[in-house]
């Protein structure tokens, strides 16, 4: 029986059955050079034992069948095709976070860095919210400790959607919030902490306006920067946790947990000078 990988690409939301191992599916997935096209993505390897799916997908409502798409499209692979495309759409609010194996992040030519196993760094309490809530009214819901003095953070979420927001709550606050904020709610999200200020995902006085406004009003939760195409837009080196490697990377959160896949101390060369 081929190996077989069944692999979910962030922010798009497909999910493919491959043949090829995750750096074959990243080079088949790019569009060619960086120094042309942009089309960067997070790649992250799913629980199969054998050609099983060891998750169950989270119930949608009954309008797809995507536990039998997703057989039929590993038994394709093994069957000898290369690739097949299990869900083509919303594939990261079907799949629940205790099915990821190894996140790896993509660049447009191909060149992928994997990342750090998955490690589960707070417990989100189940609490009701209201939009009136201040950040130190969600830490209290969320159980999560206080915050005696807050300073404005750059978030850049990459699924269920695609923005560029300035918060002053902190990691935990955020999923816990983004999870749970009436007419915004999100099943999961996906979102790494952003260093500095400015970015070119928006004019400068965005940038500049949206972090005036959250410091000098420290009840403000969140204000949106820019939206779309931000993982092509926010270079992965500015990323809190490629400069300091144990502060950040990649985060991942639902209604009850936040976990964190970490940037590897050692980076390739190959990789860190690809576009």
């Amino acid at each position: 029986m081929k190996d077989v990988n069944l692999v979910l690409t962030i922010p798009h939301g497909s999910l493919v059955a491959t043949s090829l191992g995750i750096d074959g599916l990243a080079r088949h997935l790019s569009p060619g050079s960086g120094k042309f096209f942009q089309s960067r993505n997070i790649l992250v390897d799913l629980a199969l034992e054998g050609d099983t799916p060891q998750f169950k997908f989270l119930n949608e409502g009954g309008w797809r069948d995507a536990d039998g798409d997703t057989r039929v499209a590993i038994k394709a692979v093994v069957g000898g095709k290369r690739t097949k495309t299990a869900l083509s759409n919303n594939a990261f609010s079907a799949t629940p976070l205790s099915a990821y194996e190894q996140c790896y992040l993509m660049k447009t030519g191909g060149q992928v860095l994997e990342l750090k196993p998955l490690e589960k760094v707070a417990s989100l309490k189940a609490s009701p919210c209201h939009e009136n809530m201040s950040p130190a009214d969600i830490a209290a819901a969320a159980g999560q400790p206080a915050t005696p003095q807050r300073t404005p953070r750059f978030y850049a979420l990459f699924a269920p959607i695609e923005i560029l927001v300035l918060s002053n709550l902190t990691p935990a606050e955020y999923a816990w919030y983004a999870t749970r904020r009436p007419g915004k709610v999100c099943r999961q999200v996906c979102f790494a902490e952003i260093s500095g200020v400015e970015h070119g995902a928006a004019a400068a006085s965005r940038y500049e306006d949206a972090y005036a406004e959250l410091r000098d009003n420290p009840n403000k939760k969140t204000k949106t920067i820019a939206i779309e195409d931000v993982i092509n837009q926010v270079p992965f080196e500015s990323w809190v946790g490629f400069a300091q490697r144990s502060a950040g990377g990649l985060y991942f959160g639902d209604k009850d947990s936040l976990y964190i896949s970490r940037v590897p101390e050692s980076i390739p060369f190959v990789w860190e000078k690809a576009d």
